[in-house]
């Protein structure tokens, strides 16, 4: 359990507050690229609790991400014309640039220098692999990492998003638990599912059974926590047999991220982003080793489940998230239909807006929460003090070394394992049509 002034610290992101200047020292993500109308590229977005309007810069094609309430009488700029390279107020006519300057201000006098004292929020935004993230910090951003998510080619790539009822931190937890794999998606009968959630319909290779099978036999996983560069490193090893062992590995890329294995090529990294401390947004790259990413099949798929333009899932709070009895009983443990995302929605959001962890009780397989908590905690006060953070490169060098984080399920003898999802992972990474040249940041990296 947590003091009510630690909960309070981990959960309250809005402007000026602790976790807030934390996770806006960090590139954050703020959009799908494939939400940005082609026809007029604005967005409303609103992140810890902060209102912006994200649009395209006409003259570079990158994106600008400013606040979005005019200076001159606050009204809502995600309405205005782009442009002159920037977006125009529909009230009176203010242009303002990609920095957040007004621009022009048709009514005055030309002589009039008011137009050089107005300037709003303004905050770098970069595009990558289908995501436009946004640096909300003070000073210059810092260099991205060289993770596989931002290096992979974006053809081998899939994004998207979804908005959660609840804290941040709850989707955060839920996804370095490796525990409740054996429980929540588990299966009555056969897994049916044939594109997301594949994972779990796929068999764990040298074991001709199916993930959800498998950790649904094997559901006391001895669980251990290390840090690494990146944040956290999570091991869930299940002993199959006296001479074979399962070995799953997941990471917390901190502050706000999962890294997980998905299937025996593919991984997705999922950040969870505080809307305000009552909802947020999880995005996801998902990148694939060995295949070419079939984005129209995987897209159709997922908007399939969520209603637009918000992003919630059909399922959801208000119709108990689909829940049926007779499916419970007959064919999913959950009772609540065949996506993975909803069985974790679910899961975080029926803990209520923003749970209470002054009355929870954590046992040993909880070691992965409890960890992801005291470091951040410890974060917070560090960088209330202008110490280092995390997972943070100063510069290029720095951001280099950055580099996995290592996601792997596989087989592994019981003798030696920890060398052998080591050299799973590079021959995965050699044999692999862009990660090839990886090999020693992955040696490296483990």
């Amino acid at each position: 359990m947590l003091k009510r002034e630690d909960n309070e610290k981990l959960t309250q992101s809005g402007p000026g507050t602790p976790l807030g200047q934390l996770l806006r020292s960090y590139w954050q993500p703020v959009a799908l690229v494939s939400e940005m109308p082609e026809e007029r590229p604005v967005k409303q977005v609103r992140i810890m609790s902060e209102d912006l309007v994200l649009f395209k810069r006409e003259e570079t094609g990158g994106w600008a991400l400013i606040s979005r309430f005019c200076a001159h009488r606050g009204v809502d700029l995600s309405f205005g014309r782009l442009e002159d390279g920037g977006l125009r107020c529909l009230y009176h006519g203010w242009l303002y640039g990609a920095d957040g300057r007004c621009i022009d201000q048709p009514a005055e006098p030309d002589h009039s220098k008011f137009l050089g004292k107005i300037k709003i929020s303004n905050y770098a935004c970069e595009e990558r692999n289908g995501i436009i993230f946004a640096y909300l910090g003070a000073g210059d951003p810092p260099p991205f990492p060289d993770y596989d998510c931002f290096v992979a080619p974006e053809e081998y790539t899939f994004a998207f998003k979804g908005r959660w009822d609840c804290n941040w931190l709850q989707g955060l937890e839920g996804g370095i638990d490796p525990s409740h794999v054996s429980f929540l998606h588990r299966f009555i009968q056969e897994d049916p599912r044939e594109v997301y959630g594949q994972q779990f319909s796929e068999e764990v290779e040298g074991t001709g059974k199916k993930l959800s099978i498998l950790v649904g036999e094997n559901f006391r996983p001895d669980i251990e926590v290390e840090s690494a560069e990146h944040g956290l490193r999570v091991f869930a090893i299940r002993q199959l047999t006296d001479e074979v062992k399962h070995v799953r590995i997941t990471n917390l890329m901190f502050p706000n991220a999962f890294v997980v294995p998905f299937g025996n090529s593919k991984v997705f990294v999922q950040w969870h982003v505080p809307v305000d401390d009552e909802h947020h947004y999880w995005f996801m790259i998902l990148y694939d080793f060995q295949d070419k990413t079939d984005k129209e099949t995987l897209l159709a798929q997922r908007l399939s489940e969520v209603s637009l333009p918000e992003y919630r899932p059909l399922r959801n709070r208000d119709n108990n998230w689909g829940f049926d009895a007779t499916e419970q009983k007959e064919l999913t443990y959950t009772g609540m239909g065949l996506d993975i995302n909803v069985h974790d929605q679910w899961a975080v959001e029926s803990m209520g807006p923003i749970q209470d962890r002054t009355v929870e009780r954590l046992g040993v397989s909880d070691r992965a929460v409890t960890a992801n908590r005291r470091l951040l905690l410890k974060s917070i006060d560090a960088f209330a003090t202008g110490s280092s953070l995390p997972s943070q490169p100063i510069d290029r060098e720095e951001a280099s070394k950055l580099t996995g984080p290592l996601a792997v399920d596989t087989i592994a003898p019981s003798e030696g394992w920890q060398q052998r999802w080591r050299e799973r992972e590079l021959e995965r990474r050699e044999q692999s049509p862009w990660a090839a040249s990886a090999p020693a940041k992955a040696d490296a990296d483990a």
